[in-house]
């Protein structure tokens, strides 16, 4: 399989959300797995899978068609950063498809978007074509508002693809090919922007944290509290429990309580695995000891 996992900037309106949803979900032969809003963060997360590099192409397709004309960011409001109203588009390679082909599949979308709406393309992660674009916050950084003050035409803004202008209302698009990426929310007892920040600071890679975290502090309005909302770019170096443990620490060290925490989009088993066999510390833990592993190998080696 091939998986797509686009966040696109609006959290809010369900009837935008679900139009772009059923864009994908009526693609032939592609799968849509899960959809995932948050209000505050007014951005959702849309993860779909397709054997077919040229299904998934349709489906991402179809996925800006029902979302450019209704997303504004001159009007778009969010604590999630964002330079795009199709924010970031990554592809991911699973279970023995090769990381050339979403590559491949992320240079022919960032084209087809750049010419069929306008927008300028960035590509970034192992699709980058310049080596100071392949982490995505050096792209977005500053936001939508950053770009529309931007010489585009110099060499460091020359889009990949795509006029040299931000698009007025759709702003810029972030597309890629990735390995798996984990989305993973801790929510805190305090409405304390500062203390998120202090927080998220000690555990993300940049400031001398976690090697493959990125992490951010973002204000939960509607809820009263924040939230260090974190990246494992890597699950297997920094497994999900392991960043866990710090915030909570560096939670502790403040007075401040870790009420819950969150799963965006799709989680791969592996990484649950690795986070159980840590809690309970089973000693012969091995992940072929899962009933439903054991099931689907059986399934898969009837049908080959």
């Amino acid at each position: 399989m091939l998986e797509s996992v686009p966040n696109v900037s609006e959290g809010r309106n369900e009837a935008t959300i679900q139009e772009i949803a059923d864009a994908i979900a009526a693609t032939p032969h592609v799968h849509l797995l899960n959809v995932a809003p948050d209000v505050d963060h007014n951005r959702t997360v849309y993860t779909y899978i397709s054997e077919s590099a040229d299904a998934l192409f349709d489906a991402t397709m179809a996925l800006y068609a029902a979302a450019v004309p209704h997303i504004d960011l001159r009007l778009h409001r969010g604590a999630h950063p964002r330079a795009g109203a199709v924010d970031v588009v990554p592809f991911v390679p699973l279970r023995g498809r090769d990381m050339s082909e979403c590559i491949a599949l992320a240079e022919r979308v960032g084209a087809a978007v750049a010419e069929r709406f306008d927008i300028p393309v960035y590509l970034y992660e192992h699709a980058a074509r310049r080596e100071q674009r392949r982490e995505l916050p050096a792209i977005r950084s500053g936001g939508f508002e950053a770009f529309s003050n931007r010489n585009m035409d110099s060499p460091e803004w020359q889009p990949d693809f795509g006029p040299a202008r931000v698009h007025p209302s759709a702003g810029i698009s972030i597309i890629g090919a990735r390995v798996p990426l984990i989305a993973f929310n801790v929510q805190l007892g305090t409405d304390r922007i500062e203390i998120a920040e202090k927080i998220a600071r000690s555990v993300r890679g940049i400031s001398g944290g976690l090697r493959f975290v990125r992490a951010l502090p973002i204000q939960l309005a509607h809820r009263g509290i924040v939230q260090v909302s974190l990246n494992l770019l890597d699950f297997r170096r920094t497994p999900i429990h392991r960043a866990f443990l710090i915030v909570r620490e560096e939670a502790g060290r403040h007075g401040v309580e870790v009420l819950s925490s969150e799963i965006i989009g799709l989680v791969p088993a592996e990484a649950l695995y690795a986070t159980a066999e840590w809690h309970l510390r089973i000693e012969n833990f091995r992940s072929d000891l899962v009933l439903e592993r054991r099931i689907a190998d059986a399934l898969e080696k009837d049908e080959s």
